[in-house]
């Protein structure tokens, strides 16, 4: 059986907006690019900048779902990048202009709630992106499975809740956590899936208001006895990935 992309997403900044693209030219052994390259990290973080740290370490949309409305618009020739959200103005800065930090660090931390540490610094992942596991991965996302999740909670959900890299249709719900381990051919890239991914309160939000309005761990507990959704994979071979190429399993 094979499948096709069906959506391609980067999230620039973790966490903070989320943009659709056309195409990417995946790399091995690396992450996304342009995705999570950088990270807000709070004012209880240890986190420095000098290497990866776990998210804990950062505002995120489980702790202040409000973020999870933001979208976002990077331009990876002139480093600018636009975020919109539904409560605020838009924003353009230069996230590596540590002199635009300011404006993007009172912007992005009014949508932090009161009872929450606030964001402190931006900072850029060396070397890779700020994925929440060690691990160098893309995330693959199977529409099917989220039609089940829809079906099991009882209305529509945008799938930008799961905040996944790449997502594909045409085959069966939950197939793809049969891929751990296996050589998954996407387009011209080759990625094998290593961890199936475990959500957080993030997915309850909707990402078009930022409110909290859907059961989906309740409902993935409930109904298949985990929290996952997704597989987290290594990119093998180097290649560009289209809206519509095929995904098959090799």
């Amino acid at each position: 059986m094979t499948g096709s992309v069906t959506q391609i997403w980067r999230h620039p900044i973790k966490s903070h907006g989320r943009e659709a693209l056309d195409q990417i030219a995946l790399t091995a052994g690396q992450t996304m690019p342009g995705d999570r390259l950088w990270a807000v990290a709070h004012e209880l973080s240890t986190a420095d900048g000098s290497e990866w740290v776990p998210c804990q370490n950062f505002n995120r949309g489980s702790k202040a779902p409000r973020l999870m409305a933001i979208d976002a618009r990077l331009d990876d020739a002139t480093g600018r990048m636009t975020l919109t959200h539904p409560d605020l103005p838009d924003l353009t800065f230069s996230p590596d202009d540590e002199a635009d930090h300011a404006r993007f660090l009172d912007w992005a931390g009014s949508l932090i709630p009161e009872n929450r540490a606030a964001s402190a610094r931006l900072m850029r992942c060396p070397r890779r992106g700020w994925t929440d596991t060690d691990l160098l991965s893309v995330t693959l996302c199977n529409a099917a499975s989220h039609r089940a999740v829809e079906r099991a909670i009882g209305h529509p959900l945008a799938t930008q809740r799961w905040r996944g890299n790449l997502w594909f249709d045409g085959m069966a719900e939950w197939q793809e956590f049969d891929w751990i381990d296996r050589e998954i051919q996407i387009g011209d890239a080759v990625l094998i899936p290593r961890e199936r991914t475990e959500r957080c309160l993030a997915t309850t939000a909707n990402p078009a208001t930022g409110e909290r309005d859907a059961d989906t761990l309740g409902t993935l507990m409930s109904q298949w006895g985990h929290k996952d959704f997704s597989v987290r994979a290594e990119v093998l071979r180097s290649g560009t990935i289209r809206i519509g190429d095929q995904v098959k399993v090799l």
